[in-house]
């Protein structure tokens, strides 16, 4: 956060030691009232929007990843990062399947052109650890390529911080149960039944596989340089508001002053008047 806001807010980093998944480590607390997740929401983005302030002033780039199991939540962490921000500084990608074309390329090739330039922030909903996820438990990649993607990523990922960009990794973590009540809202609620994929209900049917890859993707890429944090997200509002404050505290970045504009006064009409509209108008409902 920036230095106004982390005298309120001393948690830092936390530990980079890699501590197993336990999504249940929250499900004492108290559910959190609307009233008051929206009033810490709206502080936490107005924080975002400051740090969205210093990053363009200094040129700094940011990559954030998430990834965690499906329905775990990530999509809505994103859209509360993105709600009060500028998309032209806040840049959200989530690549489709891989083209025949890309398929040839070099693996991290089609994540590479979307790194961000200076004074931007790029969001990977899911990202280069397709391949330790998805790709390798569903057999879209060879062993081979899965082995030599866990040896090569932390190698890639110090070329990025080498060159400037702070990276932050985050992994949703949601327990078997909660997992599946979202899939069976969301065959039911008519409104999300676009969320729920074939590849969704095969990581339902896959849970341990997933299981499985999770803890090696873990403990080959859980670096000192690039660590992984870990998101307990059976509670959704916690799990936002959580995240959003712990990325915050992991950027260096400061409020840059703000001189507010002067409005300048409106121009004469010198004769303008206002036609009779004669265009099509949408019906006025409401």
């Amino acid at each position: 956060m920036s230095k106004k806001s982390k005298k309120n807010n001393n948690d830092g980093h936390g530990s980079a030691e890699h501590k197993k998944p336990q999504s249940g480590d929250d499900e004492g607390n108290q559910k959190l009232g609307k009233r008051e997740y929206e009033a810490e929401l709206f502080k936490l983005q107005v924080e975002l929007v400051t740090l969205q302030d210093w990053v363009k002033k200094t040129g700094a780039r940011i990559v954030i990843v998430f990834e965690g199991r499906d329905a775990a939540g990530k999509g809505g962490i994103i859209k509360r990062i993105l709600e009060r921000v500028s998309p032209r500084v806040f840049r959200l990608v989530a690549l489709p399947a891989p083209t025949e074309r890309q398929k040839t390329q070099i693996y991290a090739q089609r994540y590479i052109e979307h790194l961000p330039a200076g004074g931007e922030i790029v969001i990977f909903d899911r990202s280069w650890y397709n391949r330790a996820g998805v790709e390798h438990v569903m057999g879209f990649c060879s062993e081979e390529e899965y082995k030599k993607f866990l040896k090569g990523c932390p190698v890639f990922e110090n070329f990025l911080i080498n060159n400037g960009i702070i990276l932050l990794k985050y992994w949703l973590d949601v327990s078997e149960k909660e997992q599946h009540k979202r899939f069976l809202a969301r065959i039911q609620d008519q409104s999300k039944r676009w969320k729920l994929s074939p590849m969704d209900l095969e990581s339902h049917r896959r849970w341990y596989d997933y299981s499985r890859a999770r803890d090696a993707m873990l403990a080959a890429t859980d670096t000192p340089t690039a660590p992984w944090y870990i998101v307990p997200s059976d509670d959704k509002k916690r799990a936002r508001l959580n995240c959003i404050a712990h990325l915050l505290s992991c950027i260096p970045y400061e409020e840059v002053p703000y001189r507010p504009p002067k409005l300048p006064g409106r121009q004469k009409p010198k004769g303008y008047a206002e036609s009779p509209m004669k265009h099509q108008v949408v019906p006025q409902r409401w």
